[in-house]
């Protein structure tokens, strides 16, 4: 029988628990950010680090020495503390670490292990980015943690936990045929009780228009304390998402949540299509609150409400409308490393 996190005494913390550092890829795929996006996002990165460095570390992944030289002079020239910065050279294919990159979990004890999951690129729909799906490996060679393999596919974008036995997840997603055809869904739900240390599974429908990730639940509900969830919801009818997030707030109020609604920034996109963006898609960081901006006029609605449900911690909105064009934000691009409590 395989050795999981929860039969040898792991959890996985909430992301507002103390953490030791945010793990960040540099972004650089131009397929991903065409038509001069890329430099932006840059910016946006930037932003992310000043608004996070002084109170956690920044494990940030880049592609070579060239490309390590040139990013320290761009966050020196920003304010960053550079002592705060760990740099990695580790080529990726492409940023969204929160997805093809490890799960963090712990031991009352201190004991930080990771869970390494299956990635292939959301239902194999982007073939030259599943080699990113090594990652894991590469970064366990320099941090030489326990390290657990469930052999199924997930992406971290897809799971919430509260630190208290809880995880949330999209049936759109988890359940979807690309990911793990020969699971069922009391199948999954034991890989999340086992290698999550949770009691209970929390499911939601389908996530936001536009997000090609299947319904990631990281664009829709988010945990701000262990029984605080904030939904976004779309007061607009006549709105696409508004239906499907509707749904998705009341199965939350059922299932005994106190639930905060997080407004939406309505259509962005272009005439290719809607992207998804969400005011959802923030990072909880040790000092500060890391939010996606895009020009909207719901933009200091969600602030206020996120400063109102984080009342320690500084909000930091960090404009987004650039970043989205890649399918995804700050969250998207993260990845936490909690702080050994020992």
């Amino acid at each position: 029988m395989k050795a999981t996190p929860r039969a040898l005494g792991y959890r996985t913390p909430a992301e507002w628990e103390p953490q030791e550092a945010i793990w960040l890829s540099w972004p650089h795929n131009q397929t991903t950010w065409p038509d001069g996006f890329l430099r932006e996002v840059e910016l946006s990165y930037v932003e992310i680090i000043q608004a996070l460095h002084r109170q956690q570390k920044i494990k940030l992944l880049v592609r070579s020495a060239d490309a390590e030289a040139r990013i320290r002079d761009i966050l020196r020239n920003s304010g960053v503390q550079l002592s705060q910065v760990i740099f990695y050279q580790i080529a990726t294919e492409d940023a969204w670490i929160r997805d093809y990159g490890p799960t963090f979990v712990v031991k009352t004890d201190g004991e930080l292990a990771m869970v390494k999951w299956k990635f292939n690129a959301w239902g194999e729909k982007y073939e030259d980015l599943l080699n990113d799906n090594r990652i894991p490996y590469e970064l366990n060679r320099i941090e030489n943690l326990p390290m657990f393999e469930p052999g199924i596919v997930l992406e971290g974008g897809s799971i919430e936990v509260n630190g208290a036995g809880i995880v949330l997840t999209t049936e759109q997603c988890l359940l979807n045929r690309n990911r793990n055809p020969e699971l069922s869904r009391e199948d999954i739900e034991n890989y999340l009780k086992d290698y999550l240390s949770v009691s209970s599974v929390v499911w939601l429908k389908e996530g936001i228009v536009g997000d090609d990730t299947d319904g990631h639940i990281d664009d829709i509900a988010r945990f701000v304390d262990r029984e605080t969830v904030v939904c976004a919801f779309e007061d607009d009818p006549s709105d696409e998402n508004h239906e499907l997030l509707k749904e998705n707030f009341e199965l939350l109020k059922q299932s005994g949540f106190r639930v905060i609604k997080l407004p939406m920034p309505g259509f962005v996109g272009d005439d290719q299509g809607r992207l998804p963006a969400s005011y959802a898609n923030f990072y909880i960081g040790n000092g500060a609150i890391v939010v996606p901006q895009f020009g909207h006029a719901n933009d200091q609605r969600a602030l206020d409400i996120l400063r109102d449900c984080f009342p320690g911690r500084r909000i930091v909105g960090v404009n987004c409308t650039a970043m989205v064009h890649g399918l995804g934000t700050i969250h998207c691009c993260s990845q936490q490393e909690p702080r050994r409590t020992a």
